[in-house]
């Protein structure tokens, strides 16, 4: 291995990077397999000449290197003792574009779904469409040869490649593209690595008796989604060969070999014609499995475009989910399955309900579902983010027991699948086994997953048990183990068995041609390890027992909380995507500063430090410095990885052991300084903004502090008491949060006045601060007597009637969420928190009971943009503002797809943190509100976004109660 030193010579020879300190070293030891090695060191190469450099380097110091882009592999190819490549960062470009052939040449690490925005214009795009389209790139792809839900129409990768120009293991650079048998032929001639490689190619291929044997083993050709070993079967289609057509294109067998044959840097693909338009999902629903696979027989016969199945127990995980909860609005009834079954036309949308018409009467003909609804347009979207999001919302299943991925991807003929999965049922029972079952049903292939609990000797034994016996049983069908996602780690070990020894030696031999030196990602595919080595979690361990000031029970403790995160990188996703997830990712495209990165480092420490402190390594608060506490995790992680929770317990845990700065004392007591400061209001704001001062407290330079109002809310209440007695439409309790009430103090007018006018009894009681600057900066023991107050003094009085009714959504919605892990009685705090309301949902359950009514509002002419809170977004809605603001009749009322605003209470401010906190912002709100017309009503319900906002682009934002205040009539 090699030294500090001869790494640190390597680093500055770079024009990327080289990273082997203990983070990042850990961050890389996982992907979204069951599997761990730890690297050497991460490279994040710039150019060829990088790569060049590290293979030499590998070759001298005996090492592999394991390419990697978004880290999303399910069977362990992306992970690797050596050095990881992590072309994700750097080679990103579209390097040309030919509408004229339909093609498109990329490097590696474009993403799926940002090439097809850039192809969409064209009206082209690239078919196969994985779950992870909007975070996997092509290199992947192509190592893994992915398919996803449309290669029922549209094909596998491995259809789609023109060229491949790669870096052979030697460092000599090779194209790949189409050639025909006399052009092989030549490349045979000469002593060059490429040369040898040809030359290799074809005398293996051309014994007789290799081609019978390939013929005979392999999985049958009808079985498009085949990922087994090498695709030396697809070559024989070669005239070459023996076969008819009339090229052969080694760039082919690239596709699907996982990194172990060459170096991709550029792929040509082949395009199609964008998809139809008119567009229709049925979703047939089934009382059984065995059912819907027998219903797809029929359905198929139908010109479909995506035949997708899901089961019960993933619908089930989509009732817990806050995202996926909205997409799960069709579902009828319990049933055990679901197949989403799509239909199209290129001519009109009468045909296409022709074609779902045809369709589900064939179904009911044969008494197939129970219910089969038509879905249209933007429900059509809903349906398709909830089939994405499978794999996540598995990880949320609570415990140790996880479905396993060590099965998931065998592929049958279509006519062998209900047999197949009948087999395979009956051997489930026998292990005791209910499995999981989803996906691409219309292609033979199901995404099977056992549920094991890996952390256990019993477990691991399942693991290598129900893969020996599925081998076996998808042998006999002649089918492929690795429909779509590889051979690996999981799968490496069963090649010579499904394919034959003699193939597999072939298989070697091609190896060895390719990579003489042993370089490239070495245990994947051929002399892999055994499947059940080099897991992520060691069997027969003893968990530790970590305690902590925060309730994790929900998770069955802060391990299994940080454990939920499988590693499938949804917080990859960029803004193009939409949703919040990760705003520092974003900023950054640094993987130490994605959720799974914070996830993964919190589980290896907690799992394997030594000191009695667990939290108490610089490693974690390096991972955790950027996170901004968004809660986007929360919702749109499939698997609900609350990082934000997870932090605040960090930093308490961290500080307890190295003390709490000076800044984040004055930070996390905001409220008890701002308290004393409101005595003299405008001589405070003029000393914090003094530079020295700010200098001092480590607050940007660039940043105005924030002024105190002249008076507070709460003065402000005892002068103003409301005229009139009656009050016709109820009473309701208005917290009064730290924020209103020394700052936005016109806010809390605002919404007094508004509610008043329009019937309402508003009353403000004496209660504690929110106490979110407490838990941003992991005061928790502040947090907690805060909790505990806050639940004492409303629990007796809040009730459905008399809600609890919040402006600032942080502070708010801190009773929904950290009070129920922060109070004591826990019982008192979720029965409270289910009548906390931000004020937007209050409005728009008034609204909804015709309470408040567009009568009391002019009718002035308005455009009205709203950016959502994070926390809003993650725990609230930001329909309600769009509700709320649309009351008013001629308020034209749109949602910004905006993302984080990036100030997130005091990380804006603290000057470290200044250029992240404004690059966030740059992602996708500073550059909507600079299009936006100036006559445009800006809405923002948290004070940070509408500082933000100033700050970024001189505009003034809004609260929306100040927005609507403004419409009122009285």
């Amino acid at each position: 291995m090699p030294t500090t030193d001869q790494l640190k010579q390597l680093a500055s020879s770079l024009e990327g990077k080289l990273l082997f300190d203990e983070l990042h070293k850990t961050l890389y030891s996982t992907d979204a397999s069951a599997y761990k090695l730890r690297p050497v060191a991460a490279a994040l190469p710039k150019s060829d000449a990088d790569i060049v450099k590290l293979l030499a380097f590998a070759k001298e110091h005996k090492i592999s290197l394991t390419p990697r882009t978004a880290g999303t592999s399910l069977a362990g190819q992306t992970v690797g003792s050596g050095i990881i490549v992590d072309v994700s960062k750097y080679f990103t470009e579209i390097v040309s574009f030919d509408k004229i052939n339909k093609t498109v040449t990329v490097q590696p690490g474009v993403i799926r779904d940002e090439l097809n925005l850039f192809l969409k214009p064209q009206g082209l795009f690239f078919g196969p469409n994985t779950s992870t389209s909007n975070r996997c790139m092509i290199g992947g792809m192509v190592g893994n040869n992915s398919s996803g839900t449309t290669s029922i129409r549209y094909g596998v990768t491995r259809d789609k490649i023109v060229e491949v120009k790669a870096i052979l293991s030697d460092g000599s650079k090779v194209n790949f593209t189409s050639l025909t048998s006399a052009e092989f032929i030549e490349k045979t001639k000469g002593n060059t690595l490429e040369n040898q490689i040809y030359r290799t190619l074809y005398d293996e291929l051309s014994i007789e008796t290799a081609q019978l044997e390939i013929k005979n083993q392999f999985p049958k050709p009808e079985i498009h989604r085949r990922n087994t070993g090498y695709a030396v079967d697809i070559l024989l289609n070669s005239d070459l060969f023996g076969g008819s057509q009339p090229q052969i294109n080694v760039g082919q067998l690239l596709c699907g070999s996982e990194g172990t044959l060459a170096f991709t840097t550029e792929v040509t693909l082949k395009l199609d014609d964008l998809p139809p338009t008119n567009n229709i999902m049925v979703v047939t629903h089934f009382t059984s499995i065995q059912e819907s696979l027998e219903a797809v027989m029929v359905a198929m016969k139908h010109h479909l475009y995506t035949c997708e199945m899901i089961d019960d127990t993933i619908l089930d995980c989509t009732k817990n989910n806050k995202e996926q909860r909205k997409n799960r609005f069709f579902i009828q009834g319990e049933p055990k399955a679901i197949i989403v079954f799509e239909v199209a036309s290129h001519e009109s949308m009468a045909d296409a309900e022709i074609q779902a018409n045809a369709l589900i009467a064939d179904l009911e003909l044969h008494n197939f579902g129970y219910a089969s609804p038509k879905l249209y347009g933007g429900d059509i979207d809903k349906v398709n983010e909830l089939r994405k999001a499978g794999l996540g919302l598995l990880g949320s299943i609570v415990g140790d027991n996880k479905a396993a991925d060590s099965i998931e991807d065998t592929a049958v003929e279509l006519s062998d699948l209900p047999n197949y999965i009948a087999e395979f049922s009956a051997m489930m029972k026998r292990h005791g086994q209910d499995a999981i079952y989803y996906a691409h049903a219309g292609a033979g292939e199901l995404h099977l997953r056992p549920v094991l609990n890996l952390k256990t000797k019993e477990g691991v034994y399942q693991f290598r048990n129900i893969a020996t016996e599925v081998a076996h049983l998808v042998k006999k069908y002649r089918g492929s183990l690795s429909g779509e996602h590889g051979d690996g780690m999981v799968r490496g070990e069963f090649l010579p068995f499904m394919i034959g020894d003699a193939n597999y030696q072939l298989l070697k031999r091609i190896k060895l041609a390719f990579d003489p030196n042993s370089v490239l990602n070495i245990g994947k595919i051929v002399n892999a390890s055994k499947m059940d080595e080099n897991l992520r979690f060691e069997p027969g361990r003893i968990e530790p027992d970590i305690k902590t000031i925060q309730d994790f029970s929900d998770s069955m403790g802060v391990l299994r909380a940080a454990e939920k995160c499988n590693g499938s990188g949804d917080c990859r996703k960029l803004p193009s995507a939409g949703g919040t997830l990760c705003p520092s990712y974003r900023a950054t495209k640094n993987e130490k500063d994605t959720t799974r990165a914070r996830a993964n480092a919190l589980r290896e420490y907690l799992t394997n430090s030594e000191k009695d402190n667990k939290f108490d390594h610089q490693e974690l608060y390096e991972v955790f410095d950027l996170c901004v506490s968004c809660k986007a995790c929360a919702s749109e992680c499939p698997s609900n990885v609350d990082v934000a929770a997870l932090k605040a317990e960090f930093l308490y845990q961290y500080q307890e052991a190295n003390g709490y700065s000076f800044r984040n004392k004055i930070f996390a007591n905001n409220a008890k300084i701002n308290k004393l400061g409101s005595v003299f209001p405008s001589m405070t704001n003029f000393f914090a903004n003094l530079s020295l001062i700010k200098k001092g407290m480590g607050i940007a330079a660039e940043r105005t502090v924030p002024a105190l109002a002249p008076k507070t809310f709460k003065n402000w209440l005892v002068k103003n008491k409301p005229s009139q007695s009656i009050f016709p439409n109820g009473k309701l309790y208005l917290f009064c949060d730290e924020f209103t009430n020394f700052y936005d103090v016109q806010v809390g007018i605002d919404a007094f006045e508004l509610l008043t006018n329009l019937g309402y009894q508003v009353t403000v009681i004496d209660h504690e601060e929110s106490g979110r600057a407490y838990i941003s900066k992991g005061f928790l023991q502040e947090a907690k007597a805060i909790a505990n107050k806050n639940v004492t003094i409303f629990k007796g009085i809040i009730s459905q009637e008399t809600p609890l009714v919040g402006l600032e959504p942080s502070g708010i919605l801190t009773f929904r969420d950290e009070y129920i892990r922060l109070a004591d009685d826990k019982i008192a705090a979720e029965k409270l928190a289910k009548n906390c309301l931000t004020i937007e949902e209050f409005f728009k359950r008034e609204i909804t009971t015709n309470k408040i009514v567009a009568d009391q509002f002019t009718d002035e002419v308005r455009e009205i943009k709203i950016h959502g809170h994070c926390h809003q977004k993650s725990q609230s809605s930001v329909e309600a503002s769009f509700t709320m603001l649309n009351i008013p009749s001629n308020a034209k009322v749109t949602i910004y797809n905006s993302g984080c605003c990036g100030m997130a209470g005091s990380f804006g401010y603290e000057k470290e943190h200044y250029k992240i906190s404004m690059q966030m912002g740059e992602d996708t709100l500073f550059p909507k509100i600079r299009n936006t017309a100036e006559t445009t009503t800006i809405a923002a319900a948290g004070t940070s976004c509408r500082h933000q906002i100033y700050d970024g682009t001189k505009r003034v934002a809004q609260h929306p109660v100040s927005i609507l205040r403004s419409y009122l009539k009285v």
